[in-house]
C-alpha cells in the first residue's frame, strides 16, 4: 500500500525499514512525544513491524513517510486504538530528525491519512493526544480541522515535570 502526496508518500513499512525505527524508536529526543521510558530490542522492532501486516486484527497500522524527491524515509504516521464497530483511530505522527520539521511532511501524509481512514477505513472520527507544550502539534492538527474537545490537567510526566495532554478530534462524517 502506498498514497502519494504533494511532498511525500506514505508506504507500508518493511522488514528494511527496521534499523532506521530502531534508531528513531531509541532516540531519548523523541521519547516525550511517543511516551517511551526504556528502549525498543531490535526483536521489539520486528515483532511491531510483523503485526502491523493485519490491520484489523492488530488494531493498529504505521506508516513510513517517504520523500517524494529522495525516495528518504524522515518519520511515520501510525493508527492505533483502531476500533471498527465503533469507526473510531487515534493518530500519532514522528518527523524523526529536526532537520525534516517544519517542511510540510506531517502536513501533507495527515492530509494523506484522513482520507484514507474516511474513504478506504470508512472510519467515522479520528483523534490524537498531545503534550500541551507541543505547540507544533497542536497546530499541525488544527491546520487539518481536528477540533480541540479535552484537556487532562497535569496528565503526562517526563523528567518529572508535568504536562496537560491535550485531546483533539476530527469527524470524518463532515469531511465526506
Amino acid at each position: 500500500m502506498s498514497l502519494r502526496g504533494s511532498l511525500i508518500t506514505l508506504r507500508a513499512v518493511e522488514k528494511d525499514d527496521a534499523g532506521t525505527i530502531f534508531l528513531w524508536e531509541n532516540n531519548p529526543a523523541n521519547w516525550k512525544v511517543s511516551n517511551t521510558e526504556v528502549p525498543f530490542s531490535m526483536y521489539d522492532i520486528h515483532q511491531l513491524i510483523e503485526q502491523q501486516s493485519d490491520i484489523r486484527k492488530s488494531g493498529q497500522m504505521r506508516l513510513v513517510l517517504q520523500t517524494n524527491n529522495e525516495a528518504r524515509p524522515v518519520g511515520v504516521i501510525d493508527l492505533y486504538d483502531l476500533n471498527f464497530k465503533h469507526g473510531y483511530a487515534a493518530v500519532g505522527i514522528l518527523i524523526a530528525e529536526d532537520q525534516d520539521k517544519g517542511q510540510g511532511f506531517a502536513s501533507d501524509a495527515l492530509s494523506l491519512l484522513v482520507a484514507y481512514c474516511s474513504e478506504t477505513l470508512e472510519l467515522r472520527n479520528l483523534y490524537c493526544q498531545i503534550h500541551g507544550d507541543n505547540h507544533a502539534s497542536v497546530q499541525l492538527f488544527e491546520k487539518a480541522g481536528f477540533e480541540h474537545v479535552g484537556t487532562r490537567k497535569n496528565w503526562l510526566r517526563y523528567k518529572n515535570q508535568y504536562f496537560d495532554e491535550l485531546t483533539y478530534q476530527l469527524c470524518l462524517e463532515n469531511k465526506n
